[in-house]
């Protein structure tokens, strides 16, 4: 058998295998792509942040509709499903998977559909459609074959009624009731999505409070709205067992509840795809979850193998994928990086309302005994907000009490995530510029949301002067 040998070659084009690629490819390496499935993109477009955000976008437009007194009629009239939402964002899908394939013609990466193994540390064999095989050999190697939702062995997604955030894409029929177990990002933003369909939400909470790793305060508003929106919160709940029926579900949990729905969705936990790939026998560390073991230059044992994206495990986002892939293969190319690409990277959860965070929390800042103080603007006190109605949510700075510099910025509220990014801009400044005092003297334009910035600061100015 022939083998084709590249500069690189990259498996999987999700985010991080995208972005390594573009960059390789763009300093004139000879690159190829390897993607298992038909059609490239990776589970970011196909069954993870695009069509989740794609379904909750148009969601939130209906949401709107009912709350406007002027629309309220119309929207109440109006009878959608979840299967029409779905092929909402097929249309969206679609876009994506043809805008990316230009990107690797025009930039001359070939790809190439189908199960990636190595041989040897340098080779891998690709098992395409028909069974076709091929061999590539190169000089190095970038992993991100993403995750996919974890599955207990006692639970049978072979059952129509029981779905993961994968196959959650695939209900044919709306269902009146749901049970979500987890109620990490993934089941949070599905539990809003439904709850705003007026199907009946129950999210079961395997820890004690929610989403755990925010700021509390933020945490405790969304708590707040997710119970004002009619969603049940279980907390601190294991299950015990599921059983499934052609007229539903049964979820058993340990404390002695019984939860009955149409449908139950698994959203605890995910496993990386680093399976049958061949890595153990090149000496490749994996641990029980699928993630690969990597260096802070993302470097596995094999120093020309490089592992990026959900496989190597948080924070698997698609932003800091892509940003891991383009570190990768700056790495590749000069041996060194910026490490400003994987340092402080904006989270944005969408749940309704949006959470947005980047930096330290207060719990955080309080447990390294760092003196800071908060700066806070009120979303309904802002002209922008009685505007449009979004009247929701707050902005929170958490600055250094002596110096003024910005330690953390939290948002929680309508477009949580666009908002997020000018503090984010702050925050990547040296000295002087990055200071609560940048928005205390900065002019934005009224009536907007970004003046929350300005609000803030001045609060917090006024706490400590």
């Amino acid at each position: 058998m022939k083998t084709r040998h590249y500069d690189a070659v990259v498996i999987g084009s999700g985010p991080g295998g995208e972005g390594a690629a573009m960059t390789l490819a763009k300093a004139g390496r000879e690159v190829a792509m390897v993607e298992r499935h038909t059609m490239v993109g990776g589970g970011c477009t196909h069954w993870g942040t695009i069509p989740s955000k794609a379904l909750r976008q148009t969601i939130q437009r209906i949401t709107d509709f009912r709350e406007d007194p002027l629309f309220q009629q119309i929207a109440e009239a109006t009878d959608i499903t979840y299967p029409q939402l779905l092929a909402n964002a097929e249309a969206v899908i679609t876009s994506q998977v043809r805008m990316r394939r230009r990107f690797y013609e025009r930039n001359k990466v070939d790809v190439i559909h189908g199960q990636a193994s190595f041989l040897k540390p340098n080779l891998i064999e690709v098992v395409g459609p028909n069974d076709a095989h091929k061999q590539l050999s190169a000089d190095h190697f970038i992993v991100a074959t993403g995750s996919r939702p974890y599955r207990p062995d006692d639970i049978d997604f072979s059952h129509p009624r029981i779905v993961d955030s994968d196959t959650v894409l695939g209900l044919q029929e709306t269902p009146r009731s749901i049970a979500i177990y987890g109620a990490g990002v993934i089941g949070s933003e599905y539990a809003s999505i439904f709850s705003n369909l007026n199907i009946s939400v129950h999210l079961i909470n395997t820890r004690s409070t929610l989403l755990s790793h925010l700021d509390q305060e933020i945490t405790d508003s969304l708590s707040y709205h997710m119970i004002d929106q009619g969603i049940m919160l279980f907390h601190g709940e294991t299950y015990e067992q599921v059983e499934a029926g052609d007229d539903g579900v049964v979820m058993q949990l340990q404390s002695g509840k019984k939860i009955r729905c149409d449908v139950l969705m698994w959203a605890n936990g995910r496993t990386g795809n680093s399976q049958q790939m061949g890595l153990e026998g090149i000496g490749v560390g994996i641990d029980h979850r699928g993630h690969i073991a990597v260096n802070e230059h993302y470097q596995t044992a094999q120093a020309h193998i490089y592992a990026v994206g959900d496989v190597v495990g948080p924070p698997a986002l698609a932003s800091a994928s892509y940003d891991q892939g383009r570190f990768c293969g700056r790495h590749i190319i000069d041996n060194d990086s910026d490490l400003a690409l994987v340092r402080d990277i904006p989270t944005g959860i969408y749940t309704s309302p949006e959470i947005s965070y980047i930096g330290r929390t207060e719990r955080e800042l309080t447990e390294a005994q760092v003196p800071y103080e908060v700066g806070r603007a009120i979303f309904k006190n802002l002209a922008r907000a009685q505007i449009t109605g979004w009247t929701t949510g707050m902005l929170k700075i958490l600055f250094h009490r002596e110096t003024l510099q910005i330690l953390g910025i939290h948002c929680f509220g309508h477009q949580a995530s666009e908002i997020i990014h000018i503090g984010q801009a702050i925050m990547a400044q040296q000295g002087e510029a990055n200071t609560l005092r940048y928005f205390a003297d900065t002019t934005f334009n009224y009536p907007t949301m970004a003046e929350a910035y300005r609000v803030a600061a001045l609060n917090g100015l006024n706490r400590v002067f």
